[in-house]
């Protein structure tokens, strides 16, 4: 289901009205019921797929928190393999197989064909893998409690305004925010849906709009010249900005709406005046990401410092 269709427009009328409606208590059942229709509009055996990850991702975070010593480690090395194993064969496992062989190939080496699989790549799913692993490293380090309530737990993951295209979430910015109860709002309805309509704007006038004409050159450049194909590139360039950032506007909407606040995900990128800078502003929530649970590992701490706060965002 599309953010930029009359399906989700429905959707998300009818999502919104029964959410004010149902008392605090029941509104989990109601987004965990939501997400999940939303996810299986676009293959409906997909959701298995989450519900294996949730499933051991919500037991390793309650084990991390209950063991000592080595065990805490072992549960989460469990909860990433889940979470990594899962990607690497939707999204990775054909690239895999293409390189593989090309290289042996190189080499004249004899090789055994390996069968490719003939599948579409589940929607998001970099997306929610990145938001499930946050959820167990943060219980692993101590800066999150485990949490107890699996509905709940689900929601963090499958939250549809942020299920397809992000902003990528930490535990402790959107599950207090599920316990809370929410009560409407009218300033921040207002506000939600100004930021919905700015989105749709940015995605459908501008960036399909510019799509369009980008495909049109691509697809012939041959019949163009230099100063049309540099001018199609520029055009590509706002394009998938537009496409990206008016996604994630709407997703922010969406949440906001309904009482939620998720993080930030652009901040006019294209008016950086470096390329570390334009970092801080592209994809921030993907960028600090990558930040708190890969390069500080690996101890780059001096290049994470430029890289903006997940609160902060």
């Amino acid at each position: 289901m599309l953010f930029n269709s009359f399906e989700f427009l429905v959707f998300f009328v009818v999502v919104t009205t029964l959410y004010y409606i149902l008392p605090h208590r029941h509104r989990w059942w109601l987004l965990l019921g939501a997400s999940c229709g939303f996810y299986m509009a676009f293959i409906p055996a997909y959701i298995l797929i989450l519900f294996f990850t949730i499933l051991i991702d919500y037991v390793a975070g309650i084990q991390i928190a209950k063991a000592t010593g080595p065990r805490r480690k072992q549960f989460l090395i469990l909860s990433l393999i889940a979470n990594l194993g899962v990607l690497a064969i939707f999204k990775y496992y054909n690239f895999f197989l293409d390189n593989v062989g090309a290289l042996l190939d190189s080499l004249h080496v004899t090789q055994y064909e390996l069968p490719y699989l003939g599948i579409i790549l589940p929607i998001g799913l970099s997306f929610h893998t990145f938001q499930a692993m946050s959820y167990t490293i943060e219980v692993y380090r101590g800066n999150f409690p485990a949490e107890r309530h699996l509905g709940l737990y689900s929601l963090y993951v499958m939250f549809y305004p942020q299920l397809v295209a992000g902003p990528i979430e930490r535990p402790q910015n959107v599950l207090p925010q599920f316990h809370e109860e929410k009560h409407f709002d009218f300033n921040e309805v207002v506000m939600g849906l100004q930021r919905i309509l700015w989105g749709l704007f940015k995605k459908v006038v501008v960036g399909d709009v510019l799509a369009g004409y980008v495909n049109s050159v691509y697809n012939n450049y041959e019949m163009h010249s230099g100063w049309s194909l540099l001018l199609a590139t520029y055009a590509f360039a706002i394009q998938i900005y537009c496409d990206f950032s008016g996604y994630s506007d709407i997703a922010l909407g969406s949440a906001q709406v309904m009482g939620f606040k998720l993080m930030e995900n652009f901040r006019l990128p294209y008016f950086a005046k470096s390329v570390t800078e334009f970092w801080r502003r592209w994809h921030i929530s993907l960028s600090t990401w990558l930040r708190d649970y890969l390069y500080i590992s690996l101890g780059a701490v001096g290049w994470a410092k430029s890289l903006p706060t997940a609160t902060s965002c």
